[in-house]
């Protein structure tokens, strides 16, 4: 079998066709093979997921894949053992060999190993009950919840609550992760203590952050009137013990697996303050938009799965071209926070320096992911995606049907200009003039769902979930630990402990915040 090595070397020796000579009518695509362009070439790199109801399109046309880029990628996925590794992904085998776990979550949605799917089943629906009883009154009257968490314990359910409470919501949710009081005390402004609940997430239930703002707001509801402050105190936890410790009751505790990762956590009671804003239906229904994803990946094999034709894509950019960034830009408000979302989803999987085994990586890792909203994305960054220097993938992501219920014009319009960007950087546009000269030859995909509803957006973060993992196996590394954000958290512990000096730079830091490490 050709080796991993000499497969990216032959990836970097092809030719480099443009996207305009890759969408021309079919051509010699080498090695005796004809390269189709014009339609064929969409309904080639396009396809879709369905859903309940409607579905999302994937078309990765406007990229510079062709089937020769595509054939070495799939002799890659082979050297890889990437089937033997998704495998093990949904046979609920290690596939975390650093910290010897498996990695569960899709499991949260029924996909994967039967006693795991089971006991996931269980937890959902015990957090079901435990919502439903509140949204009936058993705390009695609630109108709003202070949910506490910092890094995926707050970015998942954010982004969930934004997407999907705009039309309907059972509860007023405010996420709060920064160590920053002004953020807490902004949420504390918004709600009446004697109706409101508190969440608390946190795996360990000892994260610095989380613990410090639970305490402030239990403080908050005691200064405040409310007789029982911990009454009103909900865990989400892998150390349910930890809980009981720190004084939650024990039926108002719901548990996760210790298998599940914090940034692939969305799905279990991390996902809490979802079901509170937009009841258990609407959350069962973004499990079962992840699960069709969960049995596209799992069963469809090579380039005909979506999800692995996207690392291929995002894989060829970075380690061939050289791309330093991968931008995504969701023309909906109500994924405003879904560039946010994924940040911390590829960046902190992937970000990686050593192979699964140890060894320094051969090339580039994770890019940069960024991003925004458009349109106002495109009169802020998009100068330099259409005449800057640097080569950036982009991923469009639309909703056929509009989330509001305005002139049909505003929608329109959404739509014409996310469908426009796409096509002038890949046109571009030649001139006489330097300054209004448009390069063109600038990749981008789109991601256009037929609504953005619950289960839409959990087709959405599951496909990004495993598109983190497709790229990972084929670079050889592992997704799912993540030592990189210990060592700051150390030297700030180091700081308040005190006795440990440091560079002079933060010696003198510290001296002008009035801060001391002695």
């Amino acid at each position: 079998m050709t080796s991993a090595a000499d497969i990216w070397d032959q990836l970097a020796a092809l030719p480099r066709p443009t996207l305009g000579e890759l969408f021309s009518a079919t051509r010699d695509g080498g090695e005796g093979t004809d390269e189709p362009g014009g339609e064929a070439r969409v309904a080639m790199l396009s396809g879709r997921i369905e859903l309940d109801e409607g579905g999302i399109l994937f078309d990765w046309s406007k990229t510079h894949l062709d089937r020769a880029v595509i054939a070495r990628f799939e002799q890659l996925a082979e050297a890889m053992d990437f089937a033997g590794m998704r495998a093990k992904l949904f046979g609920g085998e290690v596939v975390n060999p650093t910290e010897g776990r498996a990695a569960d979550h899709a499991t949260l949605r029924g996909t994967g190993e039967g006693a795991k799917v089971e006991e996931a089943m269980a937890l959902i629906d015990r957090m079901g009950m435990l919502v439903e009883a509140i949204h009936q009154g058993a705390l009695g009257e609630i109108e709003h919840l202070i949910h506490i968490g910092i890094g995926g314990s707050a970015l998942g359910p954010a982004l969930g609550v934004d997407a999907l409470s705009r039309d309907l919501s059972y509860c007023d949710v405010h996420v709060v992760s920064n160590i920053d009081g002004v953020a807490l005390e902004a949420a504390f402004a918004k709600c009446d203590p004697a109706k409101t609940l508190i969440a608390v997430a946190s795996k360990t239930f000892t994260t610095i952050e989380t613990m410090t703002n639970a305490a402030s707001a239990l403080k908050w509801l005691g200064d405040n009137g409310v007789s029982d402050p911990g009454g009103r105190v909900i865990a989400l936890t892998a150390a349910p013990d930890k809980a009981v410790e720190w004084g939650v009751d024990e039926t108002r505790i719901l548990p996760f697996q210790e298998s599940v990762g914090g940034r692939y956590s969305i799905w279990s009671s991390i996902g809490f303050p979802i079901a509170m804003a937009v009841g258990m239906e609407d959350f069962r229904a973004m499990l079962a938009g992840a699960k069709a994803v969960d049995e596209h990946f799992r069963d469809t094999d090579g380039a005909a799965n979506l999800v692995l034709r996207a690392a291929f894509a995002d894989l060829y950019y970075t380690r061939v071209r050289g791309c330093q960034t991968r931008a995504v830009f969701a023309y909906d408000e109500r994924l405003g926070l879904f560039p946010d979302y994924l940040q911390q989803l590829e960046m902190e999987s992937n970000g990686k320096r050593v192979t699964a085994d140890m060894q320094p990586v051969d090339g580039p890792t994770a890019p940069i992911t960024w991003g925004g909203v458009g349109t106002d994305a495109q009169h802020a960054v998009f100068q330099l995606l259409h005449q800057g220097t640097h080569l950036i993938p982009v991923d469009f992501i639309a909703s056929i049907a509009p989330g509001d219920e305005l002139d049909p014009a505003h929608h329109r319009i959404l739509l014409m200009n996310c469908f426009a960007q796409g096509a002038a950087l890949m046109a571009g546009k030649k001139g006489a003039d330097p300054a209004r000269n448009y390069p063109g030859d600038r990749p981008s995909a789109t991601i256009l769902c037929d609504d953005l509803d619950a289960a839409a957006l959990g087709a959405l973060i599951a496909f990004h979930e495993h598109r983190v993992f497709a790229s990972a196996v084929l670079m050889g590394i592992n997704p799912f630990d993540q030592f990189g954000v210990e060592l700051g958290k150390q030297m700030a512990k180091a700081i308040e402990q005190g006795g440990e000096a440091f560079d002079a730079s933060t010696e003198g830091l510290l001296e002008a915040a009035g801060l001391t490490s002695e």
